[in-house]
């Protein structure tokens, strides 16, 4: 049984939280999402407050816009991000299980600009920003944060920062089982995340285990999140990533993460692009509350 909580108490009283895990077909499946409604007259602290006490990687607060249909806010347990996969979709996928909303087509105001978000029957897709490819890591700077970790493990493309929302750094390893027995160094990650200014280190192989696109793991220590069972931005960034380096010229991906960590995800990536120019990005999937 997942632990989750139903209320929190704050300098305010008692908070509804409802829990929701995103990307995930059942409750055993996905990555926890706590989102908070009505959070209007909540102030940054109050939010950085709950978030840290409900525990989750990340918590979504809802609120009112002017600009768009909702406003949406994301906390970690130690800090504010400008956008969250994960719990963008656990939210969009709640406020039409709770008749707020209906099927179709919806804008979200978020720190990383204005989105489109499509709600259908039993998924959410969100759109991302177009992909930016940044700076160039250097190999050796990956190994490192791993231990046991050498040359022969890792793929032959190059370790990059890309972002489709959030900036992670991707990389490549030959096959499953590496990816699987990876063991992370928590500290030189942090200390290479706050180096490249990135969120964390997205790692994948093409190996997998249902026949799907790629298999993947997110590690974000700089933001206290150890690992993620399921992330939303990040696999919007390997997408492009994998249509870029890998000749994967196809527009619709599923990648498969969490199942190391007992909590199997499956995120779908939709591309539009015309020559090597994406024109859109969209990360969805379903969503079930676990309450």
């Amino acid at each position: 049984m997942r632990e989750t909580k139903n209320f929190i108490d704050w300098e305010g009283g008692k908070m509804k939280i409802y829990n929701i895990a995103a990307f995930a077909d059942n409750k055993n499946g996905g990555n926890l999402a706590g989102v908070v409604l009505d959070s209007d007259n909540l102030t940054r602290e109050e939010m950085q407050n709950i978030a840290k006490g409900i525990g989750y990687s990340e918590t979504a607060f809802v609120m009112k816009s002017d600009k768009a249909d909702f406003r949406v806010r994301f906390f970690t347990p130690v800090d504010e991000v400008d956008l969250c996969g994960h719990a963008t979709i656990a939210t969009y996928n709640l406020l039409r299980d709770l008749d707020y909303i209906k099927k179709g087509d919806y804008l979200q105001e978020t720190k990383a600009g204005i989105l489109k978000i499509k709600v259908y029957e039993d998924n959410v897709y969100m759109e991302q920003n177009i992909p930016k490819f940044m700076d160039i890591v250097e190999k050796k700077e990956i190994m490192d944060c791993f231990d046991k970790m050498n040359f022969d493990y890792i793929g032959e493309s190059p370790a990059q920062v890309v972002s489709t929302g959030l900036k992670d750094i991707i990389f490549s390893v030959r096959d499953l089982k590496t990816l699987w027995t990876l063991e992370p160094n928590y500290e030189k990650m942090i200390e290479l995340s706050e180096k490249y200014d990135v969120v964390g280190i997205h790692v994948f192989c093409t190996e997998t285990i249902e026949g799907n696109t790629a298999h993947a793991r997110d590690f974000a220590p700089r933001y206290g999140i150890k690992e993620e069972s399921a992330t939303g931005t990040a696999n919007g960034a390997l997408a492009c990533y994998m249509l870029k380096y890998l000749d994967y010229n196809r527009r619709n991906f599923v990648i498969e993460q969490g199942d190391c960590m007992k909590t199997p995800s499956r995120i779908y990536v939709e591309l539009k692009f015309e020559g090597v120019e994406i024109e859109e990005v969209y990360v969805g999937g379903k969503a079930v509350s676990v309450d």
